[in-house]
């Protein structure tokens, strides 16, 4: 953290959700020094170096996303000083600032409040919601209709077995040790999480994708909540899931797996693909003082 503020100045604390598609970029994380690579976080510190704040703006990110993941409402916190006599930011003010200076066509902010000064994005987050977007009926990638592209994973099937699916899906609610299900060598003090909901539906194609494509294309939804996930704990959960809607698994193998606790057993070490995640939610319970629930915006299926 900055130091005290200079006398006479005042810094404010926000929480903004910002949302991405996560082609271009090399994670949320801002990449330092000289590498090529980019993240979301820089572009956003780039368009916060225009509120001319005292300190330089750092953002704090409530959940890492990798490479080619994508955002529909993800969090951070941001401490801006202004200069002495100015007055803070109203929320909506630095919410549509940070918009007009976003270099990036890719990620816009969606809404800003303004949280005490030991509000923390990461540690206070008290849910968070992944979806992840499946299709079926298109046997090659480059078959799918160019709006989906990098939006969900093409399986080479016609169908799933979605009632099997939601039947491997209830071994994995509840507290559990999900070692089985993060990457091997994961450096984290305990491996166990608690998943709160998981769900397989069908899904929605988008709108600009035409009929003689969506009578063949069939799209599929899985979420999953939980306070928070390991590393990559959601795309292999997602891959397990998938090889049960494939008939590759049983669903009573989901929970010989999670008992495994091995991150390295055969049919758990496939990862899903990037670009069929999305981070669709963060949310905050009471804020003690503030006395209050902040959530981001709300959305329904991702379509």
């Amino acid at each position: 953290m900055s130091s005290a503020p200079a006398s006479g100045s005042v810094r404010a604390r926000y929480l903004v959700y910002f949302q991405y598609v996560g082609t271009d970029f090399n994670g949320v994380a801002a990449v330092r020094g000289t590498q090529r690579a980019v993240g979301v976080q820089n572009y956003l510190e780039e368009a916060a170096e225009r509120l001319n704040s005292v300190e330089p703006v750092r953002f704090t990110i409530s959940s890492r996303t990798d490479a080619g993941v994508h955002a529909l409402s993800n969090a951070a916190h941001l401490d801006v000083q202004r200069r002495s006599g100015r007055p803070p930011f109203p929320p909506e003010v630095l919410a549509e600032a940070l918009n007009t200076h976003l270099r990036h066509p890719a990620i816009r902010v969606l809404r800003a409040f303004r949280v005490p000064s030991d509000f923390h994005a990461r540690y206070a987050a008290t849910s968070r919601t992944y979806l992840y977007r499946l299709a079926t009926g298109c046997h090659r990638r480059d078959e799918l209709p160019v709006f989906e592209r990098n939006l969900c994973w093409t399986l080479p099937a016609d169908c799933l077995d979605v009632v099997a699916m939601q039947e491997a899906a209830q071994h994995l609610l509840g507290t559990h040790d999900f070692s089985a299900f993060q990457s091997a060598g994961s450096l984290v003090p305990s491996p166990v999480r608690t998943l709160r909901r998981v769900s397989v539906s069908p899904g929605q194609a988008s709108p600009l994708v035409t009929p003689e494509e969506s009578r063949k294309l069939r799209f599929w939804n899985l979420e999953f909540e939980s306070q928070s996930f390991l590393y990559r704990q959601v795309r292999r959960m997602t891959a397990v899931l998938v090889a049960v809607g494939l008939g590759a698994l049983a669903p009573a193998q989901v929970k010989t797996i999670l008992e495994s606790q091995d991150p390295l057993g055969k049919h758990q070490t496939r990862v899903a693909p990037a670009h069929g995640l999305f981070l669709k939610s963060v949310l905050y319970g009471n804020l003690g003082a503030a006395s209050c629930t902040l959530q981001g915006p709300q959305f329904g299926s991702h379509g």
